[in-house]
């Protein structure tokens, strides 16, 4: 299971991610003709490439919708990717007025570095009306919605993080505050541990979330905003031997006793005890005085794709963001909680969401949720300026694959 959060390197972001629909004949590739009508002149064939993982969440909501609107869509295909291939290829597809991707389920990296190349078709500003699901949005999630302007529509949504994970049986008390987690560091050097944030979502939360743990002047701007958050690094890289370069190394690495703290998000807590790849005993802790920094994905229609295939789309968004279909986004915990808008309990999920969430979640998260602000993540600019900066000056030289 592909619990990555689709996290680029810094030197690709800004070039990432795009995907797009078969264009109208004899029509630019960037455009798109005509106003979209209410629904297909005939059932159309959609082609689906998710960068996010987001399919585990939203692959049976999009199949029920297949099922019950056979006379909207027909058929979909689905493809997955890896997001800093894709800017390149697909661009070349538009501007050879060949492009074979419909929809694109994406993260805020993939949303905005199409956006700085003009990629995305403009839904909203013409047809929010049609997803009055959107109303509904959870306050954070609607946060999260503002940040995709008028391009993406937030399909999940999860408060994610920074969280610490560790084995109650090697720290049987846990660092409560960012100054404790110095101190266990540098008596247990080696032992603490997140993954390069580039390519980790956790450890892009831990980045980004430090600035309002530590009291840093503008949690918003990295270079000039960050002076408490990067000499907290610098010191906390004295004490750690090596940076994985993935998320997934950090969990193996708690469950095989290498690393005894190690930073985590709600998703990644949950699903790799689900899995079995974390041993259902690890326990999470939040470091005091910390914000949530969320994380959302969103669908994107690029340029291009045909009157008729947007007009199955926004049927299809409209049919994800209801309670019923929203319900499935709790998945085995690996978004947790998942859904995006407001009243959806997991007595809605399916039978297995709720066994999962039932034995493996934490009835703490409901009041961690309630009780902490949350903050949407850097845009597209600054975390890559984020991402260079911590290669740079913290950890780059210790970045290792396991």
């Amino acid at each position: 299971m592909h619990l990555q959060r689709k996290l680029i390197a810094a030197t690709g972001l800004l070039a990432v991610l795009v995907a797009c629909g078969a264009p109208a004949p004899n029509k630019p590739a960037t455009e798109s003709s005509g106003d979209v009508p209410d629904k297909p002149a005939k059932a159309v064939t959609l082609n689906i490439l998710d960068v996010a993982g987001n399919l585990q969440l939203t692959q049976g909501m999009i199949d029920d919708f297949v099922k019950q609107h056979s006379d909207v869509i027909s058929k979909v295909t689905y493809s997955k990717g890896p997001a800093p291939e894709l800017a390149g290829k697909i661009k070349a597809q538009q501007n050879a007025n060949r492009v074979d991707i419909d929809l694109v389920l994406t993260g805020t990296d993939g949303l905005a570095a199409g956006r700085e190349q003009g990629l995305w078709t403009d839904l909203l500003t013409k047809y929010s009306d049609r997803l009055p699901g959107m109303k509904d949005y959870l306050p954070p999630a609607q946060k999260m919605q503002e940040l995709g302007g008028k391009e993406g529509v937030t399909v999940t949504y999860y408060p994610s993080g920074p969280l610490l994970e560790y084995m109650p049986s090697k720290v049987p008390t846990p660092p409560k505050t960012a100054d404790d987690l110095l101190a266990y560091a540098k008596a247990n050097k080696g032992k603490v541990m997140y993954a390069r944030p580039a390519n980790s979502g956790p450890g892009r939360t831990f980045l980004m979330g430090l600035p309002y743990i530590l009291g840093d002047k503008d949690p918003k701007d990295p270079v000039n905003g960050w002076d408490k958050t990067w000499a907290y690094l610098k010191e906390l890289n004295q004490y750690v031997d090596f940076y994985p370069s993935g998320t997934a190394d950090t969990m193996k690495s708690l469950a095989n006793g290498s690393a005894n703290i190690i930073a985590s998000t709600t998703g990644w807590d949950i699903n790799p005890r689900v899995l079995g790849t974390v041993p259902k005993e690890a326990a999470i802790t939040p470091i005091q005085g910390f914000h949530w920094v969320t994380d959302a994905h969103y669908a994107v229609v690029p340029k291009g794709v045909s009157t008729d295939k947007q007009a199955a789309i926004l049927q299809l968004l409209q049919f994800m963001l209801t309670p019923e279909q929203q319900a499935k986004a709790y998945d085995k915990g690996y978004f947790y909680p998942g859904p995006a808008i407001k009243g959806v309990e997991l007595a809605q999920a399916p039978q297995e969401s709720k066994d999962a969430i039932t034995e493996f979640g934490r009835p703490e998260y409901d009041k961690l949720i309630a009780d902490n602000p949350t903050e949407v993540p850097l845009d597209a600019k600054a975390l890559v300026a984020a991402f260079d900066k911590w290669d740079r000056e913290v950890g780059g030289s210790k970045v290792k694959s396991q």
